[in-house]
């Protein structure tokens, strides 16, 4: 059985060096790709909502801010430079 997953973009901005670290290591384990502040993150449901979850716990609701944004799979993507487009891999581990 498959496990359908979504293509996100995990974005934030962070003002504390500390809470940036923990902010990045969290959203590493869920992302596929992505630069500096914003992943390319294949999830299910259940797994934003654990993404969601993780990162409430070490951003400031005050100063900081989160994007978690689905892409349209209708859309059509555009790689420039060296860029790989997103894929959706065969396996996937979140740890």
């Amino acid at each position: 059985m498959k496990i359908h997953r979504r293509l996100h973009l995990a974005a934030y901005d962070v003002s504390d060096a500390k809470r940036l670290r923990a902010a990045l290591h969290i959203t590493r384990r869920y992302a596929t790709g992505g630069q500096k502040s914003v992943h390319e993150c294949w999830v299910t449901a259940a797994e934003k909502g654990h993404l969601i979850a993780d990162l409430s716990q070490v951003l400031d609701e005050a100063r900081d801010r989160l994007l978690i944004l689905r892409l349209d799979p209708r859309q059509t993507v555009t790689a420039l430079g060296r860029a790989v487009p997103p894929a959706d891999p065969e396996w996937f581990y979140i740890g």
